[in-house]
């Protein structure tokens, strides 16, 4: 009457070992969690959260590229759109250029910067909250500023981070990362909103102003690269595709 517990009970040990070796490789060494890829700013098994912005910041990424084709056309002859569409430099310039002209006013073209400038920095600043130090370096690459900036917020914490958030647009590094740093040192959602809303205004106020003192000179270039923007679009996304091939090349 005993042996059937007995065997059941030597059994168990079998076959946990079994499940331990089918978790293990031929050498019996643990194989990897097919999540922990170190491309990705999280570890472990993605939450909702995880996904959510992870996608954000492809579609916006892939939203700028469908958009470089339309760049060059737009520039001269519809600048507010272009500016509201994708926020650039030139369309700012151009459209305040235009208002110089009387086609168009300076007020409208602020306005329409504000979105065109912010509509994905909220993105990014979700993701330093949720991701942290990784998904700065990852967006630094390998530039050094990431690290810099993430020394700089542990030795002075917000004595830092609202003056970067302010004059991000004028750092010549990209801006994404001077987000995602805000939203890492807890930095408060309507903080970080006030912050960018006044540094958007500042970044366009100065090109709005460069171009309203070119004027005329200004609407004659942005119409000549209007009328050959077929050319310039085709040569914009060679550069891109040659571009992507080198880092794709390095990165091997």
């Amino acid at each position: 009457m005993t042996e059937e517990p007995v065997a059941a009970a030597e059994e168990e040990p079998v076959a946990a070992a079994q499940d331990q070796s089918a978790q293990q490789g031929p050498a019996g060494e643990k194989r990897a969690d097919p999540w922990d890829d170190p491309r990705l700013p999280w570890s472990g098994k993605p939450s909702r959260a995880d996904i959510l912005c992870w996608a954000g910041i492809t579609l916006s990424g892939l939203y700028y590229l469908l958009l470089l084709p339309f760049r060059a056309s737009l520039v001269g002859t519809h600048p507010v759109l272009l500016e509201f569409l994708n926020g650039s430099t030139e369309a700012i310039v151009s459209g305040a250029a235009f208002a110089r002209v009387g086609h168009g006013s300076i007020p409208v073209i602020l306005l329409v910067a504000i979105p065109g400038l912010m509509k994905f920095d909220l993105l990014f600043w979700w993701a330093g909250r949720l991701w942290g130090e990784r998904i700065i370096l990852q967006l630094s690459g390998r530039r050094k500023h990431g690290q810099k900036f993430i020394v700089r917020v542990r030795r002075w914490g917000r004595k830092f981070t609202w003056p970067a958030v302010v004059i991000a647009p004028f750092l010549p590094l990209p801006g994404a990362i001077v987000y995602a740093v805000a939203g890492w040192a807890g930095m408060r959602l309507l903080t970080f909103l006030i912050l960018d809303l006044i540094s958007t205004l500042l970044w366009a106020g100065m090109l709005a102003g460069l171009g309203y003192s070119l004027g005329h000179h200004a609407v004659s270039v942005a119409q000549a690269i209007s009328r050959y923007g077929l050319w310039i679009s085709i040569g914009i996304v060679a550069l891109v595709i040659v571009g992507q091939i080198r880092s794709a090349r390095a990165r091997r």
